[in-house]
């Protein structure tokens, strides 16, 4: 796929994008409506950043967003009575910001898009992987995340990207997965952070506490 050197950037506070996985949006910023009718009209391609820092203050402006972010391609546009957008991204690459641009009502990034990293995982670490996650998922045998644990076909890098996306762990954490420089580094990390929040569970349970990762 050609991918574009500028694209929009939709900044959000707790959602971080990973290759191959929908991403589900409602649109209803004005400025973000227009971004949404430019990339429909274009070349379909959105990237997604996380905010950083004290975001709060400036989000009608130009925030801080974390450099390393991920694009998605619209698949699905669902224009709505009042000009709002229910819209569906599917998960493309990787990108790093070279320079912000401001020449819209939304932002857009000039980018370099990560190449090379998506060879397989060790073996040892995707057995692991799966190990771990099947103990996270073992209660909950009907869920689409068990089932596709299952599934021998599965990629190395839908394994570790759909994973790194859908476990209820904190932004920031998913950040520092997005941030790996190989599919590979991404898969030891993400195991280090089922391994710490499994530990955490069972400190919690020894404690009489509550389940608070999954």
């Amino acid at each position: 796929m050609d991918l574009p050197s500028i694209i929009p950037v939709f900044a959000l506070p707790n959602v971080v994008l990973f290759p191959g996985v929908p991403l589900p949006l409602h649109i209803f910023e004005p400025r973000y409506r227009d971004m949404v009718r430019d990339c429909a009209a274009s070349h379909e391609i959105v990237g997604i950043s996380l905010l950083r820092g004290d975001w709060q203050k400036e989000y009608y402006a130009t925030p801080d967003i974390f450099e390393t972010g991920c694009a998605g391609k619209l698949v699905n546009v669902e224009n709505l009575e009042d000009g709002r957008f229910n819209i569906l991204l599917h998960g493309v690459r990787e990108f790093q910001i070279e320079r912000h641009l401001f020449k819209k009502t939304y932002r857009e990034a000039r980018v370099n898009w990560r190449i090379g990293g998506h060879e397989a995982i060790s073996d040892d670490v995707r057995d692991t992987l799966i190990r771990r996650l099947s103990d996270l998922f073992r209660n909950e045998p009907e869920s689409p995340a068990h089932r596709l644990l299952q599934d021998r076909t599965l990629s190395d890098e839908l394994l570790v990207n759909f994973f790194s996306y859908v476990l209820e762990i904190p932004p920031l954490e998913k950040q520092t997965l997005l941030q790996a420089t190989s599919i590979q580094q991404r898969a030891e990390r993400l195991r280090d952070v089922i391994d710490f929040h499994l530990e955490e569970r069972r400190l919690t349970l020894k404690g009489g506490g509550s389940d608070r990762f999954h």
